[in-house]
């Protein structure tokens, strides 16, 4: 069986740790090279993980035409040139979130990807464990009545780690980035719809590059229907997503981390009768890998399009405005 030939542009923790091994766990994919700016780095890596070759730059890689797709676990603000870049060099792409810096970086790499007939993905990797079509599947239903809104949480205690580029504004840091814009994510994909407004007040510390550590905010979807979300890089850790309904909601207790030991499964709760709704926990990076290398390889239609990615982030364009402005921001 034919498998994607992955090429690893960097790296960083999330690769090493991750992407990488789920890729080698996965059906549909190998990972035949990967590549670091440090030549000795990327041989490590490659030692470490099996992997058959090193690049001691990312342009080498990109020129190795045995490379079916890459993935990019770069620093933020390098999603936009690496991006574009590794679809001129005719290689499909696996974006690490968020896309790029705003909005127009973003479209500026999908039509970079259509331009030289490549798919293009961003690493949303919580949206292709099957849980989340059980729960759209349970509010098309009705059965927790029409919608009345979404509270989410997504926060991690990491403003004592040293040197992160989290810090870096410049580099695309700070909470709403990094976290927030899975709040977003998730909000969209089960209202099926796209938000009006944005309202946020923020922590921008001066310990940490003045990037927002901290970050409360309010999303307008119409009709009186919202998603009100607290992220952050300074609190104590929180994972979950809450849907509202006239009848019932539904709670999830672990929305985005469902293949780190943390119990995937979610509460439904309607009229004082609550069940809950097991979930298989799975490696949402492994199915992800499949799912991409699948729509290459069959010729399957990716589940996301990439102009979604492109819509995200003119959303955190919006909460960002509004978090340094300190003003509610309409989403035209």
């Amino acid at each position: 069986m034919k498998k994607l030939r992955w090429g690893i542009l960097g790296c960083a923790q999330i690769a090493i740790n991750d992407v990488i091994p789920a890729i080698q766990q996965s059906e549909w994919g190998e990972v035949a090279a990967i590549a670091s700016r440090d030549e000795a780095k990327a041989k490590k890596a490659a030692e470490a993980l099996s992997i058959p070759k090193a690049y001691s730059s990312y342009e080498a890689l990109l020129g190795d035409s045995s490379i079916d797709a890459v993935y990019i676990p770069l620093p933020n603000h390098l999603h936009r040139e690496w991006t574009i870049r590794a679809a001129q060099a005719n290689k499909h792409i696996l974006c690490e979130k968020p896309m790029s810096l705003n909005e127009r970086e973003a479209a500026q790499m999908v039509e970079a990807s259509e331009l030289n007939g490549v798919k293009l993905a961003e690493a949303f990797m919580y949206r292709y464990h099957p849980r989340y079509e059980r729960i759209k599947e349970i509010i098309r239903s009705g059965e927790i009545g029409d919608l009345r809104g979404l509270q989410g949480r997504f926060t991690f205690n990491g403003a004592s780690s040293a040197g992160n580029i989290r810090f870096h504004a410049d580099m695309g840091g700070g909470s709403l980035y990094d976290v927030g814009c899975y709040l977003v994510s998730a909000a969209r994909l089960l209202l099926e719809r796209e938000p009006e407004a944005a309202t946020v007040q923020a922590l921008f510390s001066p310990d940490h590059g003045n990037v927002d550590m901290m970050a409360s905010g309010l999303l307008e979807f119409g009709q009186g229907l919202n998603l009100t979300f607290q992220c952050g890089m300074w609190a104590d850790f929180r994972n979950s997503l809450e849907i509202f309904g006239t009848d019932g909601y539904i709670e999830i207790p672990n929305a985005f981390l469902p293949w780190s030991g943390l119990d995937p499964s979610f509460i439904v709760s309607v009229k004082g009768e609550r069940r809950e709704e097991i979930a298989a926990s799975l490696n949402t990076y492994q199915l992800q890998a499949d799912q991409f290398a699948r729509s290459i390889l069959l010729d399957e239609p990716l589940p996301f399009s990439p102009w979604d990615a492109v819509a995200n982030m003119k959303v955190l364009d919006g909460l960002l405005q509004s978090a340094r402005e300190k003003i509610r921001v309409e989403l035209k």
